[in-house]
């Protein structure tokens, strides 16, 4: 009988309605990020106040996901991922709809609280249907963020070309995505077992129940590498995303079309590092996948910052793309194994404060890389985020499997750990 044939029904189907979540959620920041221009256009404000309205967001995401971290603690994650996807698809169109500069505050505001709680909450569900199913899934989850990220990309360039407004070019991916979230919302579950039956009530009584109080800890010590690597991974991610076009044109020679490839080329192997990534981890284990993502995106910084000309710097790109795929979603899933059996809620609560160091790691690296540059040298800015990402291979010891046990008192092989 094939692993899927033995997983049950409701996880197969959680599972699936999970990805559908992260795919979703690609393609609705991707729709955000890409039209920041026409976002100024439309409302007319000042660099400046664009530039403190955006920087906004990650920080009240940060507020959204610690708070979903105490708000687990009195209903489930799928609840909570359930109310805040919705509404961070109608902050969305908001944005595109939107007249005056207080419309748009309000609706970053929301987007960004309502992503928050919508990060946290679907990382802890991933965290806990990996638990249960007992291997690797969770880079499956990431990569359908990064599908959605890509096609979220394409529907922005679509609508650019064709000269659709902001809200006109929103407004029909919220209204196919919206029904389509509130229709899959019911399926969404963790990786809790299903309730006892009333004559299973009795002799289960003394079980503590989900949320029945709050958590003793949330694994501690373990938990500081982790936020290291995460805010790490972040910093390297937003180097890309927010530089390498410029860098590509200003330092490397490139031409404006070419400029356009890295990111997409990034993208690319991120989508392909984290389809495959599964795989890598339960045949090597998750420390040696760490290990040799982080390697591949230091090498990869590395090339981008010795490149003599545009066509090496795509390549050391490209690289960084694959090397970095792996790191969260490997991050979110061995937070989540130093929080078990530290009692109910603390896996959820260590993944939500995990979760805060996304934001930091993208609030902090495309500043930090910029700074540099223009003070110092382009070229010298990208060692630093090469020399951080070498903190992931440092660490990569933090995510070694421990040999917990799960349910029916069998342990299982460390081939099938989670990862």
């Amino acid at each position: 009988m094939t692993e899927a044939a033995k997983t049950p029904v409701r996880l197969r189907r959680g599972r699936t309605a999970l990805a559908f979540s992260f795919l979703t959620q690609g393609i609705t920041f991707a729709l955000l990020v890409t039209r920041v221009p026409a976002v100024q256009s439309r409302y007319g404000v000042p660099d400046a106040a664009l530039t403190a309205l955006l920087a906004a967001v990650p920080l009240l995401a940060g507020v959204g996901s610690l708070t979903t971290g105490t708000l687990v603690t009195r209903v489930p994650a799928r609840t909570v991922l359930r109310c805040s996807q919705p509404l961070v698809l109608l902050a969305l169109l908001a944005v595109g709809t939107g007249h005056h500069t207080w419309h748009l505050a309000v609706a970053l505001g929301t987007f960004g609280l309502a992503v928050g709680a919508l990060d946290a909450s679907m990382n802890m569900l991933g965290v806990s249907l990996q638990h249960a199913h007992g291997r690797s899934i969770m880079l499956g989850f990431h990569a359908a963020y990064s599908l959605g990220g890509i096609a979220g990309a394409t529907l922005a360039w679509a609508a650019v070309r064709a000269g659709l407004p902001l809200g006109l070019s929103y407004a029909p991916v919220v209204l196919l995505l919206l029904p389509a979230v509130l229709l899959t919302g019911p399926r969404h579950t963790d990786g809790a077992p299903t309730p006892p039956t009333r004559h299973q009530a009795p002799q289960n009584a003394a079980t503590p129940t989900r949320g029945a109080r709050r958590p003793r800890g949330t694994g501690g010590r373990a938990l500081v590498p982790l936020c290291v690597v995460m805010a790490v991974a972040y910093i390297g991610d937003s180097t890309v995303s927010n530089w390498s076009a410029t860098y590509l044109r200003d330092v490397l020679g490139g031409s404006e079309a070419l400029a356009t490839l890295p990111y997409n080329a990034y993208a690319a192997t991120t989508l392909l590092g984290r389809a495959g990534g599964d795989r890598a981890v339960r045949r090597f284990g998750a420390p040696a996948v760490v290990r040799g993502g982080g390697l591949l995106a230091a090498c990869g910084f590395a090339a981008v910052a010795a490149a003599p000309g545009p066509l090496t710097g795509l390549a050391g790109f490209t690289a960084l793309g694959l090397g970095l795929s792996v790191l969260v979603p490997q991050t979110f899933a061995a937070a989540g194994r130093a929080a078990q059996g530290r009692g109910p809620g603390a896996t959820d609560a260590a993944v939500a404060r995990l979760n805060v160091f996304t934001y930091l790691g993208y609030l902090v690296g495309a500043p930090l890389v910029g700074a540099l540059g223009a003070a110092w040298d382009p070229r010298g800015a990208m060692v630093v985020p090469l020399l951080l990402v070498l903190l992931a291979v440092a660490y990569a010891g933090s995510f070694t499997e421990q040999p917990d046990r799960y349910g029916g008192g069998h342990e299982r092989p460390r081939t099938v750990d989670v990862g």
